[in-house]
C-alpha cells in the first residue's frame, strides 16, 4: 500500500477544479488505487465546530458531535477521488450509506490523526459501489471511524441491490411523527461553507439543474447530522449510527422526523417528506 502524507490541503475550488476536470476526462477503471492518505497533528477549528453546531442543531459543547469527523475527513476524500489513480470521476459520485462508530467522545482540544482509503470496490443495480473509510486517532488510540459507500453509476450494471430493514422513515405514512422541521433554502449553501462540500447541486436551483435536479438538494450528511441533533440526549458515548439514504431533500422543504425504540436496547430514526411521506433517510443506532 502506498502511504501518502498530506501537510497542506489545497483549497475547496482546487479540489472541485480537478472533479470537472475528471469528469471531462471520461476516466474510467476497473481498481481502486492500493492508497493511503495520512494527515497528522490536525487541531479542531472552535469557531468552524460552533458554525456546524449552529447549522446542524447540536448544542455548543466541548466535544465534537458525532458526524464533526465527517466534515475532518472530507478534504482527504476529495484528495482521494482527484487525485489521477482514481478510477471514476468525482463528479456524478452519489453517497448512498454511511456508517460511524464513536468509540468514545472525542475533545474540541484532542490533536488528531486523519487516515482515509478506498475499500471494498463491488457491484450495484445501478452501477459500481466501493467504500471510503475513514479513521481519526488521538495518538495511537482509535477513536472514530466511519465508511462512506458511494455509487458510481453506470449504465447495463447488473448486481443486488442491498436491502434495508424497514424504518422508522419507511413508516412515516402510519405513524405520528415526532417533529417537523422546517429546511430553508440556503441550507446547502450554510453547510458547504462550513463543511467544504461546495458541490454545485447543494448551493443554487440553477446550478442543481445543470445536474438534472430541479431544485437544490441538501447534504445528505446534513440530514444525518440534523437527526442525530434531535436525538443529542439520548446517544450512546460510544456507538454506531448507520444511516442510509433515500430520495434527496429539495430545498425548501418541509420535512417530519420519526425514532423508534427497538427490543435489542436500540434504536431507528428516520426523515421523511412531510407531505407524502416518502422516505428521505433511514437510520439506526446501537451501542458500540
Amino acid at each position: 500500500m502506498t502511504v501518502r502524507e498530506i501537510t497542506t490541503l489545497p483549497g475547496t475550488a482546487t479540489l472541485y477544479s480537478r472533479a470537472v476536470l475528471g469528469s471531462l476526462s471520461g476516466k474510467h477503471g476497473k481498481e481502486l488505487p492500493d492508497l493511503e492518505l495520512v494527515m497528522r497533528d490536525v487541531k479542531i477549528d472552535r469557531a468552524n465546530l460552533a458554525a456546524y453546531n449552529r447549522v446542524c442543531g447540536f448544542s455548543q459543547r466541548d466535544t465534537l458531535p458525532l458526524t464533526y469527523g465527517f466534515v475532518l475527513g472530507f478534504p482527504l476524500h476529495m484528495s482521494l477521488m482527484t487525485d489521477p489513480s482514481f478510477p471514476f470521476a468525482a463528479m456524478g459520485m452519489v453517497h448512498i450509506q454511511n456508517r460511524i462508530t464513536q468509540h468514545r467522545l472525542i475533545n474540541a482540544s484532542e490533536v488528531l490523526t486523519i487516515i482515509v482509503k478506498p475499500a471494498n470496490l463491488r457491484p450495484h443495480d445501478k452501477g459500481v459501489q466501493f467504500d471510503i473509510l475513514t479513521t481519526l486517532k488521538s495518538g495511537e488510540e482509535i477513536v472514530w471511524e466511519c465508511s462512506s459507500t458511494m455509487l458510481r453509476r453506470q449504465a447495463g450494471s447488473e448486481g443486488e441491490k442491498p436491502s434495508a430493514p424497514r424504518s422508522a422513515a419507511q413508516a412515516a405514512r402510519t405513524t405520528v411523527a415526532n417533529v417537523q422541521w422546517t429546511v430553508p433554502g440556503d441550507t446547502g449553501r450554510r453547510y458547504g461553507a462550513i463543511s467544504g462540500d461546495r458541490n454545485p447541486i447543494h448551493l443554487y436551483a440553477f446550478t442543481a439543474k445543470l445536474f438534472g435536479f430541479p431544485r437544490a438538494i441538501a447534504h445528505g450528511m446534513w440530514s444525518k447530522a440534523r437527526c442525530l441533533s434531535a436525538l443529542e440526549g439520548r446517544l450512546p458515548d460510544a456507538c454506531t449510527v448507520d444511516v442510509q439514504f433515500k430520495l434527496p431533500v429539495l430545498l425548501p422543504a418541509k420535512v417530519a422526523f420519526l425514532s423508534e425504540p427497538q427490543a435489542n436496547g436500540g434504536f431507528t430514526f428516520g426523515l421523511s417528506d412531510l407531505k407524502t411521506g416518502k422516505p428521505h433517510l433511514a437510520g439506526s443506532v446501537q451501542e458500540a
